[in-house]
């Protein structure tokens, strides 16, 4: 097997390519229809019931979280920043999954049968915040679909005569093949078969490159193709550039995507915890390991093909594998970008079915389960179209991972607020939200100077942010009070490093004035509210459209007070 030399490089020849791709999708779609139901169910098609067990659950939390993607930008920033790289990438990323369920918890109390947290922010201010948290959840989900057919077709390429083109067709088919027909309930069921093959693949490929590329010697005689940041392990380039931006941004992933919400409001209530802890260690230990072949490319002094860093690890692997075990992780990457890209294509669905169509257009009451389905079943075939033309771009999936969930934290104190603080109002979510945009995006692109005054400005915002950022992570564990205290102390140690200094990093900065700016204008604006919500009212105006006529149509109007307003219970305030 001769060594990758560039994407002409054909590893596997059409017919093995051709049935390895059919063996899989194939297999999920024979397992898709076993599901399938002739009188589909629009609640069951966006989140199977609400009653999803615990081993399909914790599967599939994880195999959405683990994507092709994943792999990718792990190994990048192995590649990129050192042995530090994969840490970082890897282990913030396990956390951040933890730290979704004690919000999840709330979030289910108060919602026990939503399908979207745009659902839920209709019953909870009105369509405005609906509105922008559905916005966002399309532009992010298109984004995650297209980063999974670039890493298909990038694989395909690389070990087969077949064009990048090709590749990100043949995917794309074969996801929308067997999603398309039972959505939430087929994307679950075939991430339990998806990440037990990834898991098992994981612990044989990963060994086999480290021994076959002549680890551990390797390590030591390519010590020299490495700079001083990259060999330390506790690099501060590795810390600020990658490690800080991804604490901030997979906080704002797990609050804001709806892939994960959707998994949120389709597991079984008490299950919760369990299924989100368990997905915490399988992420963590298959990201890390996939990601440390980048760290091994740095020491071999490795050189992608056509100098794309997302060539890393698909070029290793026809490197350094066997034929048989290459056909293995060829079924791995395509398991991993597949379990996430019918993630995707079902939270579009479900945005369109029930955020678009069933509250925006017809109303609850007059939606339509059928017409429901054909939305869901139509998004899902133009989401996918678009993802397709998008992929063409080949954009750096390391860089769409941060910017979205970036993009994201100006929605996570807003979103969060909305379930624990009766103060809340429509218009402080909307106006804090559009706020945080319009200073992220200049300072994320470096549209205005930093220099001088606005980059202290800068430098101030994000130190807040960080006081957000952690305080935040610790209230949902702890409480109120805790939060307050570590938030502060936050601000206080990070300022006198961080002002005059953290503007220098764009990415970072830009994620975490979102946070900052969101969270001081939606508290200044909802602070001297004196009416409470009633968040009863929110079970009562979200639920099953197959069943409307026991759901309160109308959501609240963005501005006015539930009339009955009673205070939140004791100890939930995060006043």
């Amino acid at each position: 097997m001769a060594p990758v030399e560039g994407l002409e490089t054909a590893q596997f020849n059409v017919l093995v390519v051709v049935g390895l791709l059919v063996f899989f999708y194939g297999g999920t779609f024979l397992i898709s229809t076993r599901i399938g139901k002739k009188e589909e169910n629009a609640d069951g098609y966006m989140t199977a019931g609400n009653n999803i067990g615990f081993g399909i659950s914790a599967a599939s939390m994880t195999a959405t979280w683990i994507w092709a993607s994943s792999m990718y930008a792990s190994a990048t920033s192995g590649y990129t920043y050192g042995i530090s790289g994969p840490i970082h990438y890897g282990l913030w990323g396990a956390l951040m999954i933890l730290f979704i369920y004690p919000f999840g918890k709330r979030i289910r109390a108060v919602a026990p049968k939503a399908h979207t947290l745009a659902e839920v922010m209709y019953a909870r201010h009105g369509r405005s915040s609906q509105l922008m948290l559905a916005g966002s959840n399309i532009v992010g989900s298109l984004i995650s679909l297209m980063s999974n057919f670039i890493a298909g077709g990038v694989l395909i390429s690389m070990l087969s005569p077949f064009t990048f083109t090709q590749g990100v067709f043949a995917v794309a088919a074969g996801v929308l093949l067997y999603t398309l027909w039972s959505g939430f309930r087929a994307s679950v069921l075939t991430d339990f078969v998806q990440v037990v093959a990834m898991l098992g693949a994981v612990a044989v490929i990963v060994p086999f490159i480290f021994l076959a590329a002549g680890f551990p010697a390797a390590f030591e005689t390519g010590a020299a193709n490495l700079t001083a940041e990259q060999g330390n392990f506790f690099s501060s380039t590795a810390f600020m550039e990658q490690g800080a931006p991804y604490i901030a941004a997979v906080l704002a992933y797990a609050i804001g995507n709806q892939t994960i919400a959707q998994r949120l409001f389709a597991v079984r209530q008490d299950l919760i915890k369990p299924t989100f802890v368990t997905a915490t260690v399988g992420y963590g230990a298959m990201v890390i390991g996939v990601g440390m072949l980048g760290v091994l490319a740095l020491y071999l002094g490795y050189e992608p093909a056509g100098g794309d860093v997302n060539n890393i690890i698909p070029g290793m692997a026809a490197e350094y594998l066997p034929p048989v075990l290459l056909a293995v992780f060829f079924i791995m990457i395509v398991g991993a970008l597949s379990s996430t890209a019918d993630s995707d294509l079902a939270a579009l669905s479900s945005i369109m079915m029930a955020d678009v169509y069933g509250q925006n257009v017809a109303g609850k009451e007059k939606a339509n389960p059928r017409t429901m389905l054909l939305v869901g079943r139509v998004t899902m075939v133009v989401a996918t179209a678009a993802a397709v033309a998008f992929a063409s771009l080949q954009l750096n999936i390391l860089d769409l991972l941060v910017f979205v969930g970036a993009l994201w934290g100006a929605l996570v104190f807003p979103v969060l607020a909305s379930f624990y603080w009766d103060r809340v109002t429509g218009k402080a979510f909307t106006v804090s939200v559009i706020t945080a945009l319009a200073v992220f995006l200049p300072v994320r692109f470096g549209w205005i100077p930093v220099d001088g005054a606005f980059g202290i400005v800068v430098d101030v915002l994000s130190v807040v942010g960080v006081g957000v950022v952690l305080g935040l992570m610790v209230f949902g564990f702890f409480g109120a009070g805790p939060a307050k205290v570590v938030g502060v102390a936050a601000v206080v140690v990070t300022a006198p490093f961080a002002i005059g200094s953290l503007h220098e990093y764009a990415t970072l900065c830009g994620s975490l004035v979102a946070y900052s700016v969101s969270t001081i204008v939606c508290w200044a604006m909802s602070v001297r509210r004196r009416e409470g919500f009633d968040f009863s009212l929110i079970a009562q105006r979200t639920g099953d459209f197959d069943d409307s006529g026991s759901v309160a149509a109308a959501g609240p109007d963005a501005d006015t007070p539930a009339a009955d307003g009673d205070p939140e219970p004791a100890g939930s305030s995060a006043k």
